[in-house]
């Protein structure tokens, strides 16, 4: 039997996900969490085959999540299942940790058949997220520029786009407002953008908004 951690701070997508689950036989959901200190304290408290996480819960999540989840328990294989596109967050998801990667649009057969392949040992991912794994692995002689960001600084990057302030984002990430203006100061300069204007239209351009 594949015991499987579900995060996800609803709880109609949880209800919904275990009952494609039970109909499996052969996976069942043995514990649930909300949000990612929830998720730290089962994974701590119990041995998993995998955990199938949302990228966006209260607390810690996403990217610096994964990384956590990986540290305490590296054998515990990781499902992100997201509303994020692949094109946002799937070459960081792997890099970070995650064995699979899934959106909350794909098929119900989908989800049974990453779960069943990375419990194995396998990977899942798209064919197009796949290309970009292997694009991005490849030397290249110029890369688009908010790959050269680190993790914190996408994050910090999507969030300015997304219209909130230096201290919000301050608030949000338990930041102070320094160190989030120097984030911000590092991402034009990385990007070689002038403004905040342009990292707007760059982030619209690229489609790298946090919906």
């Amino acid at each position: 039997m594949i015991r499987v951690l579900l995060a996800d701070d609803h709880a109609i997508v949880r209800a919904g996900l275990k009952e494609i689950l039970a109909d499996t036989g052969d996976i069942t959901v043995a514990a649930e969490a909300t949000n990612g200190q929830e998720v730290m304290a089962r994974v701590r408290g119990a041995d998993f085959d995998v955990a199938v996480l949302d990228m966006s819960m209260p607390g810690r999540s996403g990217i610096e999540l994964i990384k956590q989840v990986k540290d305490e328990k590296p054998r515990l294989r990781i499902l992100v299942l997201t509303m994020h596109s692949e094109e946002q967050y799937a070459v960081r998801a792997f890099k970070a940790g995650a064995s699979g990667f899934l959106t909350k649009e794909a098929a119900a057969e989908q989800l049974v058949a990453a779960i069943r392949r990375i419990a194995a040992g396998g990977a899942y991912v798209s064919p197009e997220t796949a290309e970009r794994l292997v694009l991005d692995a490849a030397p290249r002689a110029e890369a688009a520029p908010h790959t050269l960001l680190s993790d914190r600084e996408f994050q910090v990057l999507q969030m300015i786009a997304g219209g909130k302030t230096v201290g919000e984002i301050a608030k949000r990430l338990s930041l102070s407002v320094k160190t989030v203006s120097t984030h911000k100061t590092r991402i034009l300069h990385k990007m070689g953008l002038a403004n905040q204007a342009e990292l707007i239209r760059y982030a619209l351009e690229h489609k790298l908004l946090d919906v």
